[in-house]
């Protein structure tokens, strides 16, 4: 059965597909021996053979699917310039696992990890408009008119304008100057909500994202990591 040599790339556990549609661009990809640079090119996985880097890949049929609690300090990048310690060094599983989605470093919180290309694809495209759901604590006070705007959809400093935002405040300390407030998001642009932040002038303390879709990290300590159950992946991907 033909499917198209991303897709194939990435259920075999190279990338994520954006990224394996990427290294067919710069010429990384053989298919019987021939270099394919163009992205609508179809294989038949048991016929033909493929090489990435120079060496043959073969297809996966174990998929994994695992939730960790990042803790801060981890960055999800798979190839690490800085010698940083990565969120699949948490992971201890044989297959090579990639990150749906980033949080940046200094962000923690529920990120799943998998070797199904296919899955990442569909679980990160946008118009699939997953919902994300985190728990920032900000430095001083957060007025109704603040809220609202989160709510509404604020200018990030790109110019891009986010879409509206579930916002809930969760705990004022007028003390210690801090509010922490739930917002609840579906797009994924880098470092959304620390911009949506800075867009209302707030400075963020601390970031942790507690859901992704319905799975939350109950009961899953900072740091640890449990399989996904099969329905939750379904409710990501259904």
């Amino acid at each position: 059965m033909e499917e198209r040599l991303q897709k194939f790339l990435a259920n075999s556990g190279i990338d994520s597909r954006r990224k394996c549609e990427q290294y067919i661009e710069e010429g990384k990809v053989k298919v019987n021996g021939e270099t394919v640079t163009e992205l609508g090119r179809k294989i038949n996985p048991e016929k033909d053979e493929v090489m990435f880097n120079g060496k043959i890949i073969k297809a996966k049929e174990n998929f994994v699917y695992v939730l960790l609690n990042k803790p801060i300090g981890y960055v999800t990048t798979m190839k690490e310039q800085f010698s940083r310690d990565k969120v699949t060094d948490l992971v201890h599983v044989r297959e090579r696992l990639i990150p749906v989605g980033r949080l940046d470093m200094y962000t923690s919180g529920a990120l799943i990890l998998t070797n199904d290309g296919d899955f990442i694809y569909k679980v990160t495209h946008p118009k699939n408009e997953i919902t994300k759901t985190y728990t920032v604590t900000l430095k001083g006070q957060v007025t109704d008119e603040e809220v609202t705007k989160l709510r509404n959809g604020v200018v990030l400093d790109d110019g891009f304008k986010t879409s509206p935002a579930k916002v809930k405040r969760i705990m004022e300390d007028k003390e210690n100057n801090k509010t922490r407030l739930e917002i609840v998001i579906h797009e994924g642009k880098n470092r959304e909500v620390r911009r949506m932040c800075e867009a209302i002038d707030k400075k963020v303390l601390a970031l942790h994202r507690s859901k992704i879709g319905k799975i939350s990290l109950e009961g899953l300590t900072i740091g640890k990591w449990r399989y996904l159950k099969d329905d939750e992946i379904k409710s990501l991907i259904n």
